[in-house]
């Protein structure tokens, strides 16, 4: 599908084991790069890698534990003894108003959309600083600018915060020839939306704030990340780049 090539580079795709990180850890395997698949699901990550081509290797973890990632990390380095690419892509979106949601359910959202970012972030930037080179994308959401969505503060909360977090750490691994940027994605036909793709009202409200006229696919996100990953980036970073159908137009 797409022309880019990454051979000879190993990369890790964290919450691949279906939707837009499935998309991404095979985008990234067909154009040439060696995929370390994270779920915290080891089944999914295992389906992942086999329905894929090319080269891609399953770890399990979850990206909320410091320590879970900081073996898996090991654990690459260990195979591979490199990691060129890092996509932060696990995400979980809890539905419930502000005075009901629970704390454990702000806490747990918090920790897998925003904290383990910066656990996956410090650890293979070190990694990369070592090498000289590295690229970071963290999937982030249009919800992270000024796109409200109803009974989801703690995943708003959590995207805005990855967003900053992204122009932060680019302005920090500048000098060590790291790339950090965000794809905020609009609504994407994954599993994740299911729910509410089927409910014919919320799909007429959203097909008619989309210039484009229709949601976004996994490959939508895809080819965005694959340019980034490429040397054809080399000059961008900081940056959070949305892929919405034209939704938000800054």
């Amino acid at each position: 599908m797409y022309s880019v090539n990454l051979s000879g580079r190993v990369a890790l795709v964290t919450g691949a084991g279906r939707g837009i990180g499935r998309a991404l850890a095979h985008g990234l395997a067909e154009c040439g790069a060696i995929v370390a698949v994270n779920d915290i699901d080891a089944e999914s990550a295992l389906m992942t890698t086999a329905l894929g081509r090319g080269e891609l290797k399953p770890y399990p973890a979850d990206v909320a534990d410091p320590a879970a990632v900081q073996r898996m990390i090991d654990e690459i380095m260990t195979d591979y003894n490199r990691l060129d690419i890092l996509i932060n892509n696990a995400g979980i979106e809890p539905t419930a108003s502000v005075l009901e949601m629970t704390i454990n359910e702000w806490q747990r959202t918090l920790d897998v959309n925003l904290s383990a970012a910066f656990y996956t972030s410090q650890a293979a930037g070190r990694v990369m600083r070592e090498a000289g080179h590295g690229v970071i994308i963290n999937i982030a959401s249009i919800a992270g600018h000024n796109i409200p969505l109803k009974d989801r503060s703690a995943y708003v909360a959590s995207k805005a915060g990855l967003v900053g977090f992204t122009r932060e750490c680019a302005r920090e691994f500048a000098a060590y020839n790291i790339r950090v940027n965000a794809i905020c994605p609009g609504v994407i036909e994954t599993e994740m939306t299911a729910k509410r793709r089927a409910d014919e009202a919320q799909m007429a409200k959203w097909l008619a704030d989309i210039p484009q006229g229709r949601l976004g696919v996994p490959e939508d996100v895809l080819g965005l990340a694959l340019f980034l990953c490429s040397d054809g980036a080399r000059y961008i970073t900081g940056q959070a780049i949305n892929v919405d159908g034209g939704k938000v137009m800054l």
